[in-house]
């Protein structure tokens, strides 16, 4: 089994600009997380252009299904910012493609100090390999189906709908 991961940005890839004094994007984290995550299935890593989610459009959920539509993969990660995760989870779970696709992302970024994106990201990977087909979204040590699940601002998690 290969595991497909798709980087779409969100705050998991934020770099801190300490001259500037805020986040914004640089390269990926993600060849680094994998690494670190130890995962030794094989990974085809695909990065899509980074954005912040609450800078997502229709187009851009739209590369993000046609990306997951054209994989050879059966289980696909989707790191994502988690500001409009649950939009992106509905347009992937409306298009019911045979796969397995867990969103997940970070509330902290993954160079910040006590950040969750580790975490998700290792936990994702995990459940996207054995969960049914369908679209899932993976935070807090939870999974929720695209269908059932929103962001509590004011806590800072994901938590059924």
């Amino acid at each position: 089994m290969t595991l497909r991961i798709i980087a779409t940005g969100g705050t998991f890839d934020k770099h801190y600009d300490e001259i500037e004094g805020r986040l914004g994007f640089g390269h990926g984290h993600l060849p680094h997380v994998i690494k670190r995550a130890r995962i030794t299935v094989p990974i085809q890593l695909e990065q899509l252009p980074f954005l912040d989610s609450l800078d997502m459009h229709d187009a851009d959920r739209q590369r993000i299904a046609a990306s997951c539509l054209r994989a050879d993969e059966k289980s696909i990660v989707v790191i994502h910012g988690t500001d409009t995760m649950k939009e992106t989870a509905e347009v992937l779970g409306t298009a019911q493609l045979p796969k397995t696709i867990v969103l997940t992302g970070a509330m902290i970024p993954y160079e910040v100090k006590n950040s969750d994106a580790l975490f998700n990201f290792g936990f994702a990977c995990g459940i996207a390999q054995t969960l049914p087909h369908g679209v899932y979204i993976a935070m807090n040590a939870r999974i929720f189906t695209w269908d059932d699940v929103r962001k509590n601002r004011t806590e800072g998690v994901f938590e059924q709908a």
